[in-house]
C-alpha cells in the first residue's frame, strides 16, 4: 500500500479536495474491480464514461477518485482530485503505485504495422538465451522469464502494464520487450513508463476505423518517439517513407537500418527460400532459419537494437541465426504429397503482399498459390477490397472466408471483399464463409508441390462470433487436412 500524496507525485492536478493522506490499496478504472481502499480513475473511454461509475466505485469501497468533471455531489469522506485527461493520470499513478518498475528494466518499445510481434519476440528470445532474465509483451502473449501470460491486447492497459512489470522486476529481470501499438499510444496507455529505447517497423493502411485517417494514425506512432528521454535510443527502418519521420523531434540518439539505403546498421539478402535467409549483415555472411524479405528486415532491426544494447556482436549473430520466430508467423508445414501449408498472420494489405510476394521468390517453378483470407468485423472496412484485390493478383487461386466475423454478418464482410477483385480475376475466386470449409476446399484444389497461405489468424487459437471466442486454429486445421490427404 501507497499513501494518495506518493502516488500522485507528477500528477498536474487542476483541483484537490482532501489531504491526500490516506492509504491507497488499489488503483483501478474498471468500477467492477474496486477494492476497499480504492482509488478510482474515471476515465472517459471510446464506449463507456468511467465518471459514470463514480458513485458505484464509491459504494464499493473508493476512498479516492480522480476525475476529469466533479461529480455535483461529492462525498467529504472521499478525496477527489481534478485533471485535464484521466488517461494520462491513470499512467501516472499506475507507475508510482508499483513504484515505477520500468525504470528499473531497460524498456525496450517496438511500434509499426506489421513485425512487431516477430521483433519484439526475437528480442526476448535473443537475450534470454544471452542470458539475460527478460519479459515480453506481446500480441501472442506475456512472458516473464519462461513463465506465459495469455495476452489480451497488444498492449495492456497502464494498470495491467505496471502490474506485470513489477513481476518482471521481482523476478529478477533486467529487460523488457514490448509491442507498442497505434491505440496504446492515442489512448495514453504508455504513460508513465520509462523506455531505454524504441523501434519502428513500417507504416501501411491499417486501423483506419479507430484512427480515421492515415495522418491521425502516423501521428500516434510518432507521439511515441516524441516521448524517448534523451538516454534511449530511436532505431528506425529508413527503407520506409515514414520510417524518418519517427525521427523527428526526438531527443533520444537516432539510429537506422535498412537493406536497402544508407543506414547505420546494413544487411543484404543473398539467399531467400523455404530453409531460410542467407544475409550479409554488416559484412557478415549468416544463414538464419527464418524466411523472407520482411523477416530479413525484422532480423536485422533485432540485430541492430542489440547492438545499442551494447551486447557481443558474434554472440548476437549466433544466438539469433537459430531462432525461429513468433507462433503464426510465416509458419509452414509440408504434406506426404510435397503440398505445402503456410500460416501467417497477415492481416493488412501491406502484409499479405509482403508474405505473397515472398512465397513468389522463393518458389522454385509452376506450383500453384492458393491463398484463403478473410477481414476481421467490426473492423477497418476500407482495406477490405484492396485485401482482396492484393491476393488475387499475386495468387494463382483464391478463397474468400471469414476471419473474425464479431457482430458482422460474414457474408457482408466477404462482399466488401468481392468488390476489390478484378473481374479477370473472378473465376479464380471463391467466396466460402465457413473457414473451415474453406481450408479444406484448399486442400482439395491443391496438387503436389503446389502452396496453400492461409492468411489472416496466425497464432490465434479462436474465431469470435457475436462476442463468443469459439475455438479454430488455422494450423491445426491444415494438419488435419493434410492427414486425411495420406488415408
Amino acid at each position: 500500500m501507497k499513501y494518495l500524496s506518493e502516488i500522485i507525485e507528477g500528477l498536474a492536478f487542476t483541483e484537490l479536495q482532501g489531504s491526500a493522506d490516506v492509504e491507497i490499496t488499489a488503483v483501478v478504472f474498471d468500477s467492477r474491480k474496486v477494492i476497499p481502499g480504492s482509488l478510482f480513475v474515471a476515465v472517459k473511454g471510446t464506449v463507456v464514461d468511467g465518471h459514470d461509475y463514480i458513485d458505484k466505485a464509491i459504494k464499493d469501497g473508493a476512498i479516492a477518485i480522480i476525475c476529469e468533471d466533479l461529480p455535483a455531489h461529492t462525498a467529504a469522506e472521499v478525496d477527489f482530485l481534478m485533471v485535464a485527461n484521466s488517461a494520462i493520470a491513470l499512467g501516472i499513478v499506475s507507475a508510482n503505485f508499483y513504484d515505477n518498475p520500468s525504470k528499473k528494466l531497460k524498456l525496450v518499445g517496438v511500434t509499426g504495422t506489421n513485425g512487431k510481434t516477430t521483433i519484439a519476440t526475437l528480442l526476448y528470445q535473443l537475450f534470454r538465451d544471452l542470458g539475460y532474465k527478460c519479459g515480453l509483451l506481446s500480441t501472442v502473449e506475456n512472458q516473464i522469464n519462461g513463465q506465459i501470460i495469455p495476452s489480451t491486447h497488444t498492449t495492456p492497459d497502464q494498470v495491467e502494464l505496471n502490474r506485470l512489470m513489477d513481476e518482471m522486476v521481482e523476478a529478477g529481470c533486467d529487460y523488457c520487450f514490448m509491442e507498442v501499438s497505434s491505440h496504446a499510444i492515442a489512448q495514453h496507455r504508455i504513460q508513465g513508463l520509462v523506455f531505454a529505447g524504441g523501434i519502428f517497423s513500417n507504416l501501411t493502411h491499417d486501423h483506419l476505423d479507430y484512427h480515421k485517417t492515415f495522418a491521425e494514425y502516423l501521428k500516434a506512432k510518432k507521439a511515441f518517439f516524441d516521448g524517448l528521454p534523451k538516454n534511449a535510443f530511436a532505431l528506425t527502418n529508413v527503407d520506409d517513407k515514414n520510417g524518418n519521420v519517427m525521427l523527428q523531434n526526438t531527443i533520444a540518439y537516432k539510429k537506422s537500418y535498412g537493406l536497402k539505403n544508407m543506414a547505420d546498421y546494413k544487411a543484404k539478402i543473398l539467399e531467400n527460400q523455404f530453409g531460410g535467409l542467407l544475409l550479409q549483415i554488416d559484412n557478415e555472411d549468416v544463414w538464419f532459419k527464418m524466411v523472407g524479405t520482411f523477416n530479413a528486415y525484422n532480423l536485422l532491426a533485432v540485430y541492430a537494437a542489440a547492438m545499442l544494447l551494447d551486447q557481443d556482436r558474434a554472440k548476437v549473430l549466433t544466438v539469433l541465426s537459430k531462432l525461429s520466430g513468433a507462433e503464426g508467423r510465416f509458419e509452414y508445414i509440408v504434406a506426404a504429397n510435397k503440398i505445402i501449408g503456410i500460416v501467417d498472420y497477415a492481416h493488412t494489405p501491406d502484409a499479405v503482399q509482403n508474405v505473397l510476394s515472398t512465397i513468389h521468390d522463393i518458389r522454385k517453378g509452376n506450383e500453384k498459390v492458393i491463398t484463403v483470407i478473410g477481414c476481421g468485423g467490426d473492423r477497418d472496412k476500407t482495406k477490405r477490397p484492396i485485401m482482396a484485390k492484393v491476393a488475387c493478383e499475386w495468387s494463382d487461386k483464391v478463397i474468400l472466408t471469414s476471419d473474425n466475423p464479431r457482430t458482422e454478418d460474414p457474408g457482408q464482410v466477404i462482399k466488401d471483399m468481392e468488390e476489390g477483385v478484378d473481374p479477370a480475376f473472378k473465376r479464380n475466386t471463391l467466396s466460402i464463409a465457413d473457414r473451415k470449409e474453406a481450408i479444406k476446399t484448399a486442400c482439395h484444389l491443391a496438387r503436389p508441390g503446389d502452396i496453400i497461405l492461409l492468411a489472416g489468424k496466425g497464432h490465434e487459437k479462436y474465431q469470435e462470433i457475436n462476442g463468443v471466442k469459439n475455438h479454430f486454429d488455422d494450423m491445426e486445421e491444415l494438419v488435419n487436412q493434410f492427414k486425411l490427404m495420406e488415408l
